[in-house]
């Protein structure tokens, strides 16, 4: 059975959302100290610190854990990246690692900023490795939180995580470089995963967990087509792979059925009706396991 880490603070909710639509709900109790997921292949839950999981994950005390590529890239844990989970605070998305300055900044890049600058970060040790490939010494200062709001007043740069850019924007900040992307990523200790009973589950786990991100956004919509105008509603059809085609019984009529991005239906089904397609259905998927 597997040890898990889930992460708590900002992916907490998506990373819940994630487990509950996977089929793998996480039931608190009253304090939530000790979740747990009701599953043969899961015998222990913690919810942490994501800057902390890939650090226990590495030392064996969890199988398999979930956090950024950030933090496991600060951390420098020793750990199997089982999959990437792209998903962030506000749904899907990548998240970039800058170097930012107050927007009354004459500097443009990084390799701008002047020897002995004061950074702020929360990642101490990503800021010195990027400074030292630049050859430029600075004065690097944890950050504890709110990094943003300590330019120009404290500190001279921020290294910062931002999603959409929107809290520097608003912090009057002014992003001049990028010094990695980062994906939420599920873990793996090294040990479990050579072990074959516990891989077996870490890969039946990533399989569903991959599944539901895979139908985000997608649905399924199934049509009845008469034979002699299939051609031009395929035309229509952006499939995911190409459409199923069946036979109606005792019928000159054809069932269609493919997956769609959501964001396309508006346009598409009025345009499948136009093509000669009749009682178009749109049904929501929970999984798409390739």
């Amino acid at each position: 059975m597997l040890s898990i880490a889930l992460p708590k603070g900002s992916l907490e909710e998506q990373t819940l959302k994630l487990f509950e639509q996977a089929d793998l709900e996480v039931k608190k109790e009253y304090r939530g100290y000790n979740p747990n997921i009701n599953d043969p292949r899961i015998s222990k839950v913690k919810i942490l610190r994501p800057q902390e999981i890939p650090t226990y994950v590495a030392d064996g005390y969890f199988d398999l854990g979930i956090a950024g590529q950030d933090c496991r890239a600060e951390s420098g844990a020793d750990v199997v990246e089982v999959a990437a989970l792209p998903y962030a605070k506000t749904g899907a998305g990548i998240l970039k690692m800058v170097v930012a300055v107050h927007e009354s900044s004459d500097i443009e890049r990084p390799e701008d900023i002047p020897a002995n600058s004061r950074v702020t970060t929360e990642f101490p040790n990503l800021t010195r490795k990027y400074f030292d490939g630049l050859g430029i010494p600075v004065e690097v200062f944890y950050s504890h939180g709110a990094t943003e709001a300590k330019i120009p007043e404290l500190m001279d740069v921020v290294v910062d995580l931002t999603e959409t850019g929107q809290t520097l924007l608003r912090n009057r900040l002014r992003i001049v470089g990028v010094i990695m992307e980062s994906q939420t990523a599920l873990m793996a200790n090294k040990e479990s995963w050579s072990d074959p009973a516990k891989r077996q589950g870490i890969e039946e786990i990533r399989t569903l967990l991959l599944g539901v991100i895979e139908a985000r956004g997608r649905v399924l919509i199934s049509m009845n087509v008469p034979e002699s105008k299939l051609e031009g509603v395929i035309e229509e059809l952006p499939a995911l792979k190409h459409p199923t085609v069946s036979r109606l019984h005792n019928s000159d009529y054809l069932e269609v059925v493919t997956v769609v991005e959501k964001n396309t239906v508006n346009i598409l089904i009025p345009r499948l009706k136009a093509r000669g397609a009749e009682d178009i259905l749109e049904i929501g998927i929970s999984k798409i396991v390739r």
